[in-house]
């Protein structure tokens, strides 16, 4: 059974540990919003960008441009996007978990050929000890996240698309929704897949005029969107990773001080029952020492 001592000391430990978890909580939500105010700011970029390129490609493109040439796949290259540091909550197993499951249930059974780009320390830790091939890793991304990481991901990407060392690459990261829900989702990347957007019979479609040319403003574009895109994504897994850290270290605060208050009845009930007992050695004492 604890001591009064030991009772006391855990409770300290405790409220230490409590310290550090709502300093914790409070810079992670400091840090939040500016990142939240960036992904808000990339969205409409990237979205906008996308639907231009809706407006440029025409069926023919598709061959004159290899990033939007859909070919027989064989070589796929998945990104994971995870954090670099843990406390977060389910933020990285969940991305952990969706990546196996991408590659066993869809990539490795149909007889694809999987290599692993880890951005995020905790990604790269887990799959480097296990049987994945890894194509590279990037550490330390997120804790100075500058526009000029994506041509670095960009170069690494593109050269090894273009050069054939693989046929598609796929992203898996958390999409931010809120401070307390982030969605992981898997997205392809290239090749560049352009959504078409649904035309109404009735509705007269707005004659465009296009300088140079259509095919110059595409090839300028191409790029353009890839940076985007990747970039958002980038901005969405760090969003969400404050966001779930914020709430992780939110909820170790509220358990901490429960167990606090906990212990401390403990305490307060163990040294009355001490104290309880102490008096009532005295009084069996002084009653002795009366009939002796």
């Amino acid at each position: 059974m604890a001591t009064l001592r030991d009772i006391k000391l855990r409770i300290k430990g405790i409220k230490n540990t409590e310290k550090i978890t709502n300093a914790m909580k409070m810079v992670a939500a400091a840090k939040l919003r500016k990142a939240q105010e960036r992904v808000m700011s990339a969205r409409p970029y990237a979205h906008k960008i996308s639907s231009m390129m809706s407006h440029l490609v025409s069926d023919e493109d598709y061959n004159l441009f290899p990033l939007l040439e859909a070919r027989e796949v064989k070589n796929v290259a998945v990104v994971v996007l995870t954090a670099d540091r843990g406390l977060c909550g389910a933020f990285n197993t969940n991305i952990i978990k969706e990546t196996n499951r991408l590659i066993n249930e869809e990539l490795t059974t149909n007889g694809m050929n999987t290599q692993l780009l880890c951005i995020g320390k905790k990604g790269y830790d887990y799959f480097k000890k296990h049987d994945v091939q890894l194509l590279d890793k990037m550490i330390g991304v997120f804790s100075s996240l500058e526009f000029n990481t994506t041509n670095k991901v960009s170069e690494i990407l593109v050269n090894g698309y273009l050069e054939g060392n693989f046929d598609q690459i796929i992203f898996v990261y958390n999409e931010f929704k809120s401070i307390i829900q982030q969605k992981v989702i898997n997205e392809t990347l290239l090749p560049v897949k352009i959504e078409t957007e649904n035309k109404d019979e009735n509705k007269i479609e707005a004659n465009y005029i296009f300088e140079p040319n259509k095919k110059e403003i595409l090839k300028y574009l191409l790029p353009k969107h890839l940076s985007a895109q990747i970039w958002r994504m980038l901005l969405e897994s760090n969003a969400s990773e404050l966001g779930a850290r914020m709430t992780a270290m939110d909820n170790a605060t509220t358990n901490a001080k429960e167990l606090i208050r906990t212990l401390t009845i403990t305490y307060n009930k163990e040294r009355q029952a001490a104290i309880t007992k102490e008096i009532l050695e005295i009084v069996s004492g002084a009653n002795a020492l009366r009939e002796a």
